[in-house]
């Protein structure tokens, strides 16, 4: 066989490989939305759940998952983008940033539920804090830093081969270069990284489950605060959509728990579809405001 019917073969079985892929991941997306999307109204998505009665909402669940998010996302993304700053344009080769690597690759490849044992054992028993949305922040970010750490890095490293000679040439210093420029080339891949911890941080149980517990009580918007009795306290229990799914299915205390853990399944996935979306416009807006297109 020669070089181009060879590469027209592989070429063939890629093209079959990533139709199937693709046939796989929206059977699965057609099939979780099919069978929950009968359960997306307005009572199912601001409604309190029920304990003991059919019906109910999971207005609580859905809030913590996006309030989890943001407060995840805040302890994530500079310590990320700021290690893979660090190991791209100021560590020297050795032995401490070979070590900071092994640790990365070794702590990305850990069980969400170790993470979620070492934050139960740190965050919710050590510090006092108790299951809170705080200790499962932390416990969440553990697991997305290290991932988040290494597409920065990447991103970084690349994009400065393209501007930092000139922009250091005309006189720039090493930090405007990188604030100025690098970032900015490498913000599409960063953007990349910080979609794949949300989905992450959305689709989280286990650590959830030992940190943020399976509670979440009555949410008093009325005043707003980190702390105390409101519903952006750090420091209170807080069951997401995900560990929601987890106890309906688990423990089945309603009796329409299959049918809410469907629609609460199908509202998880086009939320996550939504911030991909939002994230995607708005990093594109960005990318544009900085490229001067």
């Amino acid at each position: 066989m020669n070089a181009k019917k060879a590469d027209k073969l592989a070429t063939i079985i890629l093209y079959i490989i990533s139709f199937f892929v693709v046939v796989i991941l929206g059977a699965f997306l057609f099939y979780i939305l099919y069978k929950g999307i009968g359960m997306i109204k307005p009572s199912f998505l601001f409604g309190a759940p029920k304990t003991t009665k059919a019906g109910g909402g999971i207005a609580p669940q859905l809030f913590n998952s996006f309030y989890m998010l943001v407060i995840s996302l805040i302890i994530t993304v500079p310590i990320g983008i700021g290690a893979g700053i660090y190991l791209s344009e100021y560590a020297k080769e050795g032995v401490i940033v070979r070590f900071i690597r092994l640790s990365l690759e070794t702590m990305s490849s850990l069980p969400s539920i170790v993470i979620g044992m070492f934050g139960l054992l740190v965050f919710v028993n050590m510090t006092g804090w108790g299951y809170s949305i705080l200790a499962g922040a932390l416990s969440v970010s553990i697991l997305n830093i290290p991932s988040m750490t290494r597409i920065a890095e990447n991103a970084i490293t690349t994009a400065g081969k393209k501007v930092k000679e000139a922009s250091l040439g005309l006189g720039a210093s090493k930090w405007q270069t990188i604030v100025k420029l690098t970032l900015p080339i490498a913000m599409a891949e960063i953007l990349t990284g910080i979609i794949l911890a949300a989905g992450r941080i959305f689709g989280e149980a286990a650590a959830f489950l030992y940190t943020a517990g399976l509670s979440t009580g009555n949410l008093s918007f009325s005043n707003i605060g980190i702390t105390g009795k409101s519903a952006f306290s750090l420091f209170r229990p807080a069951e997401t959509l995900a560990v929601h799914i987890w106890k309906l299915n688990s423990e089945g205390v309603v009796p329409d728990a299959a049918a809410i853990a469907n629609g609460t399944a199908a509202v998880l996935i086009l939320a996550v579809l939504l911030f991909n979306f939002l994230a995607r416009l708005i990093g594109n807006k960005l990318l544009k405001s900085y490229s001067g297109k």
